[in-house]
């Protein structure tokens, strides 16, 4: 296993790319901190006009020739690219672990997800099919073929910096589009070393290029004329504002914002099974996913065994560092999370929740990193804040409802529909929840319903801003455009 801090040190100067070469940013440089110890790994800078000028540039420049190569061909550097992501995966993985918290599984994990993106794109000449029609009318045929946009922008989270990237990018170059790339500032490097291996794999220069920044460079991304789309995921305020804008601006967009995923378990489900699958699902990553399960809703007389178990299965997690063997939840992002999470935790505590179990109080939480314990609240209202606004943190509220109409209407009066879950072995009552469930991701007895890369991750409501959802085949027609072509010849 390489030593993550070796890692950090290799690449302490966050780099960014521009028409295939790395460079050293002219703009203001800032920290970027261990998770897990506070330590300062990296320096990230806040790129200039004139740099992210440059990126949007590049990639303009690329596209006639990029567009133009077989689609054969630039499938064969995506499986090249593949296999060096495959060859890197160790050091990935660590890096993964470095930049975000996550445990090394939680990153092996990731890591496994991200590569399936890439072979999903690997698939485009299947993909990009089009359909015709001979004989339409005396002697005319139509045909419907798809044809890549131009460039096109990807704004990426903190909170998975290998997978999410690649939910984008491989799609969009795979349909002939090049691309800017623009990481969370808290996590870039692992973006900058996965474009560096897409290099190696033989992509042509210009196609892709990273800029680095905050709110500055994002605006002026939503606003250059020269984008044709573009793709975030992050929380909800910021995916409206990123869909208004550049929307506004005559750009497609896909945006994923936040989430209040709900979790109901029926009294005849397997407890065993449900605490175990709602454990991984809530405190997984930290609770730093939009697809985690962040309220429970205990139909009946499932509510007092279900509390009891989950509070004893988080009384014996083990919590610190993500490199460290047995633990099982790392730290959040930042000190400013924590101090979020935290103050969200109090917030319940004085709306008259029960706190069933108190994470503030472990000793993890007093050393250098960004800790905390895992919390349970029961007896939750659905009015309270802990039960309507995304905490993105280790927090699980339940709610106790009579029966599963009740449950239904407390799924769907959140104004996020990212996804839900219902533990039952009724196979009748799943599918009530299912269809009467307002989310576009549904679970049965599964606690993460986040799809593989072939079908598209379809967040509702709050949650997604948008037409054609990430991946599956809603992302090959967002980054394409179809053209019809009528034709007659004569003889």
């Amino acid at each position: 296993m390489h030593n993550s801090t070796q890692i950090a040190v290799a690449i302490n100067h966050c780099k960014m790319y521009i028409n295939g070469q790395q460079e050293i940013s002219k703009g203001k440089l800032v920290p970027q901190l261990n998770p897990a110890t506070g330590e300062t790994v990296a320096l990230v800078p806040e790129c200039t006009r004139e740099e992210v000028d440059a990126a949007i540039a590049s990639a303009q420049a690329a596209f006639p020739a990029w567009s133009k190569t077989p689609v054969l061909q630039r499938s064969r550097i995506l499986f090249h690219f593949r296999d060096l992501l495959e060859k890197n995966s160790e050091e990935l993985i660590a890096l993964v672990t470095e930049e975000n918290g996550k445990t090394l599984d939680e990153a092996k994990g990731s890591f496994q997800r991200g590569l399936e993106c890439v072979e999903f794109a690997c698939g485009a000449p299947t993909l990009m099919m089009g359909e015709g029609l001979e004989q339409i009318s005396n002697g005319v045929d139509t045909n419907v073929i798809r044809k890549p946009l131009g460039v096109c922008v990807g704004i990426t989270p903190f909170n998975f910096p290998f997978m999410v990237p690649l939910w984008m990018f491989p799609v969009a170059i795979a349909c002939g589009n090049t691309f800017v790339l623009k990481p969370s500032e808290k996590v870039p490097r692992c973006s900058v070393r996965i474009i560096e291996l897409l290099y190696q794999a033989g992509l042509p220069a210009g196609v892709i290029n990273v800029v680095h920044g905050a709110k500055d460079v994002v605006n002026q991304l939503l606003n250059d004329p020269r984008v044709r789309a573009v793709s975030f995921v992050g929380s909800t305020p910021v995916a409206k504002y990123i869909y208004e804008t550049a929307s506004a601006n005559g750009k497609r967009v896909q945006a994923l914002g936040g989430a209040k995923n709900h979790s109901v378990v029926m009294p005849d489900s397997d407890m065993k099974s449900t605490v175990e699958s709602i454990m991984a699902s809530s405190f997984g990553c930290a609770g730093e996913r939009c697809v985690a399960t962040s309220v429970v809703v205990a139909v009946g007389e499932a509510g007092d065994p279900l509390v009891a178990e989950l509070t004893k299965v988080a009384n014996s997690m083990k919590v610190g560092a993500g490199d460290q063997r047995g633990v099982i939840m790392g730290p959040v992002i930042s000190p400013e999370a924590k101090e979020r999470i935290l103050g969200m935790i109090d917030a319940g505590e004085k709306e008259g929740a029960k706190i069933a179990r108190d994470g503030r109080g472990d000793s993890v939480n007093k050393s250098e990193g960004n800790f905390i314990g895992p919390t349970i609240f029961d007896h939750v209202k659905p009015t309270m804040r802990i039960a309507k606004e995304e905490i993105f943190g280790p927090v699980l509220s339940v709610i106790r409802a009579k029966n599963l109409q009740e449950a239904i209407d407390i799924v769907n009066a959140s104004e996020h529909g990212n996804a839900s879950s219902i533990y039952t072995r009724s196979g009748t009552t799943a599918r009530e929840f299912t269809n009467a469930a307002q989310t576009g991701m549904v679970g049965i007895n599964i606690g993460v319903p986040a799809p593989v890369a072939i079908f598209p991750f379809s967040g509702w409501k709050g949650s997604f801003y948008g037409d054609l959802h990430a991946l599956g085949k809603d992302g090959v027609r967002f980054y394409t455009e179809s053209k019809v072509v009528t034709s007659r010849w004569v003889d």
